[in-house]
């Protein structure tokens, strides 16, 4: 929500010493170390191991001519993406620069062998680092923090630069404005969890502990698995999850903006009560997709605008029990699909892949939000992954599910990134440990283009509340994710 935002401070300006700067993409220089590199935009601008040093001033492969426009960039150093958020000092990557560095341990982190390679050998390994322009980077890798700063998200406070020829900086300079999109799992705020913040008078309980790190980004989505009103008889026994009109006050101190509608929970007490909780959302300031009183109201996608790129959101059900919205009737934005309501309804997938190729013609990213998949499994089905690809081919930049009660994995699909479930976010499952456990999805883009994905797992506690997983227990929900991971993304690689 716009009033939960706090003000970035102003980056800082770069300090002079640990600069690094290269002379088109051919010499790097670290103090008084200078090395050559190689001009295409997808190798490393740092020597490879063993490799002697060129004098600064005389690049293998020739300097930029006179004239040429160039662009001072972050220097990033690229990661396998099981290994993003690797923590670094500049000391470090002037030792990785300098070839210094031969195994992991050296830098503190599991593993053996550690090659300087380019951006596709860091597809490949996670034995493998590049040192390459931020403006190289992508969701298929990661990147490490450098002395606490990340080149991505925060590009102007990050030390160490390169300069490079404009056409391979992509012509433009760095983004006036970074922006960050975090997307939650499913968020249930009724049965347990409703009666536990009554218990504790407070509302906004459930998702105080992270309420700050969701309300810092600049847009957050999140899928809310509850009805705001009870107004009919509960048509899925003790698993009809309504929730207090009361808990909007979390969901605004959380900072949500976008709350999907489109899964099986939205229908639990009726039409009635499906249309009041529309518009509560509405009037409290929300914007609410994927469900409404008729399905061109279900079918509507939010538009929102960032730091002057506008995101596109549309959401589906393919799960059932929340009746499919219908031209006179009230209900979610349907997807007949394995597991719950297939086969593969193709006139439906056609429908939405309509809403979204319209929608990629208006905005500059697009997210569709699938309710999907089977429970208590990491593995996905068929359909689920058929449908991916359909909406990243007919427009869609990013795809993040849920419904499956357990993280499943993440794959690359053409220029798309596929997240097949986040897990739960706020829920009282808390009879298996696979459901006490998720992660968020952060993403930061540099205008349209996404240059990062980052998963940051989390804990839900016996107060039904979830809290970051620091060390061993987040290491190991990531590791589920990686598992159930598609190459390049999947984490069974060399180290």
């Amino acid at each position: 929500m716009a009033t939960t935002r706090r003000a970035r401070p102003a980056a800082p300006g770069r300090p002079a010493t640990g600069r690094l700067v290269a002379l088109g993409l051919a010499v790097l220089t670290v103090g008084a170390t200078a090395c050559t590199g190689d001009p295409e935009p997808d190798r490393p601008v740092a020597a490879a191991p063993g490799r002697a040093p060129s004098p600064t001033g005389s690049p293998a492969g020739g300097s930029p001519s006179a004239g040429t426009p160039t662009v001072d960039v972050p220097l990033a150093v690229a990661v396998h993406p099981t290994r993003d958020g690797l923590r670094l000092t500049a000391r470090e990557v002037r030792r990785l620069q300098a070839g210094e560095v031969r195994s992991w341990a050296q830098l503190g982190e599991p593993g053996r062998r550690l090659v300087v390679g380019d951006l596709a050998s860091v597809r490949r390994s996670r034995a493998a680092v590049a040192l390459v322009p931020a403006t190289a980077v992508g969701p298929r890798v990661g990147v490490a923090r450098v002395d606490g700063v990340d080149p991505v998200r925060d590009p102007r406070a990050y030390a160490l630069t390169i300069d490079v020829a404009g056409d391979v900086a992509g012509g433009a300079p760095l983004p006036d404005r970074v922006t960050t999109v975090t997307v939650t799992g499913d968020v249930m705020l009724g049965r347990r969890v409703g009666a536990r913040l009554a218990a504790v008078d407070d509302p906004s309980a459930a998702l105080r502990p992270m309420a700050d790190l969701l309300a810092g980004a600049d847009l957050t989505i999140g899928n809310l698995e509850s009805t705001l009103s009870r107004a009919g008889a509960p048509r899925q026994g003790s698993d009809s999850f309504g929730a207090s009109p009361a808990v909007l006050a979390g969901l605004r101190l959380a900072g949500f903006d976008v709350l999907s509608l489109a899964n099986n929970h939205t229908g639990d007490y009726g039409p009635r009560a499906l249309v009041r909780t529309v518009a509560r959302l509405r009037a409290a300031g929300f914007r609410p997709v994927g469900a409404g009183p008729d399905r061109s109201a279900a079918a509507e996608p939010v538009v929102v605008r960032r730091n002057g790129t506008t995101f596109g959101v549309v959401a589906f059900d393919a799960i059932g029990e929340t009746p499919a919205a219908t031209a006179g009737s009230p209900g979610a934005l349907r997807v007949s699909m394995q597991p719950r309501t297939g086969p593969l309804d193709e006139d439906e997938l056609a429908r939405v892949l309509r809403i979204v190729r319209r929608l990629d013609r208006q905005v500059d990213v697009v997210l569709v939000v699938p309710h999907w998949g089977t429970q208590y499994t990491h593995r996905t089905v068929r359909d689920q992954r058929v449908v991916a690809r359909a909406l990243v081919r007919a427009g869609a930049d990013v795809v993040a599910g849920g419904h499956p009660h357990w993280v499943q994995g993440l794959e690359a699909v053409g220029g798309g990134l596929v997240a097949y479930s986040l897990g739960n976010f706020v829920f009282d499952m808390d009879f298996m440990q696979q459901t006490q456990e998720g992660v968020l999805l952060e993403l930061t883009f540099w205008g349209s283009q996404l240059k990062n994905a980052r998963l940051v797992p989390y804990v839900i506690g016996a107060d039904f509340s979830p809290r970051r997983a620091p060390g061993a227990r987040g290491d190991a929900i990531l590791a589920d994710v990686w598992r159930a991971s598609r190459a390049p993304l999947r984490g069974t690689h060399a180290t």
